[in-house]
């Protein structure tokens, strides 16, 4: 059986407020789905008609069948999926204030998906895989990293395009510098980075920790930060994708750069729009499209996603993606 999609990374169970525009205090009740961006991907990659696989772990806990039985009603393969005895799933509880505050709180002191090791990732046959996404979150700690490393050198030895999604959360990092010595580390054997301009300046400009902490970037600095951006192409990755949120995106490669501009949208949650993104840019690119349609397809798929309620419950089908860009004006 042909993978489309394999993602490596973290699973939550994800509690999402059910009172749109209340204190996080005043909160009477909560939505359960699941989450983690790399789980969001494969869900979202499920929707729009990818065959997606997951590599994480999960415990025996509660949590762990919630998770496990939501992915499977995606229709995610959660074939590769280890429990971990001892080990707590991973939680996620969200506020949701539109337009632009969404209280985030990660219960991950120890969590089971850390525990995924090398082992598991064997138990894949990476020679019916067409496309690996590594989530940089991966990289902070745990069995997991070594794991991460372990599938994106046997991707080499199988011509696998590999995909990182930055994915930066910085309560995973002791150290800010950590997080771009991780991120770094991995650059020469990939193919596509995917971030937003906030990750690339944590993880490659100096002086992250202002932008770890949640500090919006100097903008006197944004020049700079696009000259250490297209500086990577000498690296490896062949394509780097940088989000600018309503702004769009930039594609680099060595054929040069395009910008590919966003739509204007009404925001109730912005919370999963990334993963959203990189699910359709996958796909997109699986089918055929150049980077342009795959960047303006990717920029529908999360369009579409913030004017939901929810994470992995907004991720769109490829037909709601088609029906969005046939009435869409840029």
């Amino acid at each position: 059986m042909s993978i489309d999609l394999v993602t490596i990374g973290r699973a939550n169970l994800d509690l999402y407020s059910q009172d749109i525009g209340a204190p996080f205090e005043q909160v009477t009740g909560f939505d359960a789905m699941v989450g983690g961006s790399p789980t969001n991907i494969a869900i979202g990659a499920s929707r729009l008609g990818l065959a997606a696989t997951v590599l994480t772990a999960v415990g025996t806990d509660r949590a762990g069948d919630f998770v496990l039985r939501y992915l499977d009603d995606e229709g995610v393969d959660t074939s590769f999926v280890p429990r971990i005895e001892d080990k707590l799933t991973s939680l996620a509880l969200l506020g949701v204030q539109p337009p632009d505050s969404f209280p985030l709180s990660f219960y991950r002191e120890d969590p089971a998906d850390i525990y995924l090791a090398p082992s598991d990732v064997d138990a894949i046959d990476l020679s019916t895989v067409r496309s690996i996404e590594v989530s940089g979150n991966a990289l902070a700690r745990g069995p997991c990293v070594e794991a991460v490393h372990h599938l994106v050198d046997r991707a080499a030895d199988h011509r696998i395009t590999v995909y990182v999604d930055i994915d930066l959360r910085p309560t995973e990092w002791s150290e800010a510098a950590d997080f771009g010595t991780a991120i770094t580390s991995i650059l020469p054997r990939i193919d596509v980075l995917i971030g937003t301009e906030e990750e690339f300046f944590a993880a490659f400009m100096p002086d992250p920790a202002p932008v770890m902490a949640g500090e919006p970037i100097d903008a006197s600095r944004l020049p700079e930060l696009a000259t250490t951006v297209s500086d990577l192409l000498d690296e490896r990755p062949g394509v780097i994708v940088t989000k600018r949120g309503p702004r769009g995106v930039t594609v680099q490669s060595a054929e040069g750069s395009i910008d590919v501009p966003g739509f204007q949208v009404e925001v109730v949650n912005t919370v999963g729009a990334g993963d959203s993104f990189a699910a359709g840019l996958i796909t997109s690119r699986l089918n055929g499209l150049d980077w342009e349609g795959a960047a303006r397809f990717a920029n529908a798929c999360g369009a579409i996603t913030v004017t939901r309620h929810g994470c992995a419950s907004a991720l769109p089908t490829y037909s709601e993606v088609e029906a969005f860009l046939a009435s869409s004006v840029r």
